[in-house]
């Protein structure tokens, strides 16, 4: 097999309406589709996005840069592709725009190997589980009102989840215990809740709010403090019994272990953009296993199936439903739990009809 052409689709993707973090204005996704042509009529595919389609044009032109180290090769050495990439970038770094583009491409063989195997990707990395938690993400935003959390929590429990996620980050400390005292009272004592700070504060700040927070019995404590505040990150860890979650702005595993030395977490959260596909995934996700240290994905819910699927340290999935709309497969939420699902490759394949809809001109 020998991957003939590789082909990018722009795509902008709307949310249901504009939200707000600590530090986004969110109203839609832009994606760059990717797809890997072969001479035996199989094709791989994966996507990797930017807030509001900002800078879509730079991720695209860099994935399509890379079409000379990936046509006319054999996709089941997705490794050497990957070292190959790896070192092509060196001159002009091993973060940001490089490796989403790295991602992309790593992401695609692998979807071609399992469909060439026509086994789900979780089996042939070694299978460990079927099924795996998940949390509601893709709500509680900073921009609500507590009327709207209310109703929203209420919903998520309706939708068969067990698990959610609000967004915290208010300059008075006091709004966000109401908020999320409000949540709380929704969804009774036994939902799993968890705040993210999406790195609004201070070392000080998050610990006076995390110690006001932790009447709530929170699973963790999200990036609490600004992504490149490592020790700022084991101040907040060190004064809190509630457990620190952070890393989804880490590129790969040089990142990874950079946040267990610092001691900086207690819960890891590769994101399959920055981390560099699954191929360095799995290789987080083993380094964190030799400390003990869990891992929950960041976001591409759909793709990070066969990584929870395969990886016995991944306690969870976040649930981000922005991106199902470009999928012809829906997701399965039953009591909590995601199903992984069987099918060949990543057992996720784009829609025409959604590619046409949402396709940038």
């Amino acid at each position: 097999m020998k991957i003939t052409k590789l082909t990018t689709i722009p795509v902008n993707v709307p949310l249901e309406k504009p939200i707000a973090t600590a530090i986004h204005d969110i109203r839609s996704v832009g994606c760059v589709l990717v797809s890997l042509e072969t001479d035996e009529g199989i094709s791989g595919e994966s996507y990797i996005f930017t807030i509001n389609a900002a800078r879509l044009k730079a991720f695209d032109e860099m994935i399509q840069s890379f079409a000379p180290l990936i046509e006319g090769r054999n996709p089941h050495y997705v490794e050497a592709v990957w070292q190959d990439i790896w070192s092509a970038i060196n001159p002009i770094g091993h973060k940001g725009v490089t490796i989403s583009a790295l991602s992309a491409l790593d992401i695609a063989c692998w979807d071609l190997v399992g469909k060439a195997a026509d086994k789900p990707l979780h089996h042939l990395f070694g299978a460990c589980r079927d099924h795996v938690k998940t949390y509601a993400s893709g709500g509680l935003w900073l921009s609500y009102s507590i009327e709207e959390l209310e109703h929203e929590a209420q919903s998520f429990i309706d939708q068969g989840f067990r698990a959610m996620k609000i967004r915290v980050g208010n300059i008075k400390a006091d709004m966000d215990v109401e908020r999320v005292a409000a949540v709380r009272k929704v969804v009774g004592p036994d939902i799993e809740l968890m705040v993210d700070a999406n790195q609004a504060f201070t070392a000080k700040q998050a610990i006076r709010l995390g110690r006001k927070l932790e009447e709530f019995g929170l699973v963790w404590f999200e990036e609490p403090v600004p992504a490149y505040d490592l020790t700022g990150h084991a101040d907040v860890r060190a004064a809190l019994d509630t457990p620190v979650a952070s890393g989804e702005t880490e590129y790969t595993r040089y990142g990874m272990k950079a946040m267990i030395e610092a001691r900086a977490c207690d819960v890891l959260m590769p994101d399959l953009q920055r981390i560099g596909g699954f191929s360095e995934f799995h290789k987080s996700a083993a380094l964190a296993a030799a400390y003990d240290i869990p891992v929950s994905t960041h976001i591409f819910t759909e793709h990070s199936l066969s990584l929870a699927g395969s990886t016995t340290n991944c306690i969870s999935v976040e649930h981000m439903p922005w991106f199902a709309p470009l999928f012809a497969e829906p997701l399965k939420v039953h009591d909590g739990m995601l199903e992984i699902p069987n099918r060949a490759g990543s057992g996720f394949t784009f829609s025409p009809d959604a590619i046409k809809q949402y396709r940038i001109a």
